[in-house]
């Protein structure tokens, strides 16, 4: 066992990875592993990790599966994990030396309290401006949804889980899909848990071209009865805004237009938004081509 599983799915990063670890090495706190499933990469990132295990200078376990996407590594992380915390960190990213303080500080705070599912600090662009912008809180004690929904405070945190909670989501699997957004299981962790918001920078993430972020249309529409899972739960989710239930509805049609096959329910409003959905599902395939 051990405080902190650092988790990493990666897939031909071989090129990325390096500074990941040389951050790792870096850090002030030292009771965690490494834990690295890499989904079926085709580049030399088996042999480059190989030469840091026998290097030994921190606990790295590496597993080899085939591809299947982001969601299905995460599931194999938490079946693997030592750790009690489970902190998702992505191959393109990296962590400031006192990440792993901090996040340990922090949660020294509410482990005891089973309220929690953790703890989420921010996340910063290489240049040093956070991702969402600055937040007035230290500590703010909420759960996912409320977050954003009732604080309205906008961008990506970097939340690291309890192990064992986490291990009561797992992501769904769909066969001949690879991708999930994550959000379908934060959300669902939001109806029974909290996090503790702390504002220290902890994660440091940079978007590259091949990365799920900046292709995340083709892999909606490339994934979609996931993609219809995740929508169309949103649009009948009362913790969210009518605005947000509404662009939810406009996305489900958005990226599931091409779809032959059977289809969740949703509430018949959401088929006026099928319009809107059309038209930026047309928008996608003209831009894709240019």
């Amino acid at each position: 066992m051990c405080r902190i599983t650092v988790f990493t799915p990666t897939y031909n990063r071989a090129y990325a990875l390096p500074h990941l670890y040389e951050t790792l090495q870096a850090q002030t706190f030292r009771d965690f592993e490494w834990l690295i499933v890499d989904d079926g990469s085709s580049d030399n990132t088996e042999e480059l990790i190989q030469c840091w295990i026998n290097d030994a200078r921190l606990p790295i376990r590496y597993i080899k599966t085939p591809n299947g996407g982001k969601h299905r590594a995460i599931n194999k992380g938490l079946a693997l994990a030592k750790g009690e915390l489970f902190f998702i960190v992505d191959s393109d990213d990296w962590l400031p030396v006192d990440s792993l303080y901090w996040i340990d500080l922090y949660y020294s705070q509410i482990c005891s309290c089973e309220e929690f599912a953790g703890v989420a600090g921010s996340k910063c662009y290489p240049n040093g401006t956070k991702v969402g912008g600055d937040v007035t809180y230290n500590v703010l004690d909420t759960d996912n949804v409320s977050y954003r929904e009732v604080h309205k405070i906008k961008g990506d945190m970097a939340e690291v889980w309890r192990t064992n909670v986490l291990r009561q989501y797992l992501f769904p699997e769909f066969e001949g899909e690879k991708f999930l957004t994550e959000a379908l299981v934060w959300n669902k962790i939001a109806l029974k848990y909290k996090l503790r918001y702390f504002n220290k920078e902890i994660y440091t993430c940079e978007y590259l071209p091949d990365g799920l972020t900046n292709n995340i249309r083709i892999h909606h529409r490339n994934s979609p009865r996931g993609t219809m899972l995740f929508y169309s739960e949103l649009t009948k989710d009362n913790r969210f805004s009518w605005v947000s239930r509404m662009k939810a509805a406009a996305n489900y049609w958005r990226y599931t237009m091409s779809y032959k096959g059977r289809r969740n329910h949703m509430p018949l409003w959401a088929f006026l938004l099928l319009p809107i959905g059309f038209m930026a599902y047309r928008h996608d395939l003209r831009k894709e081509r240019k």
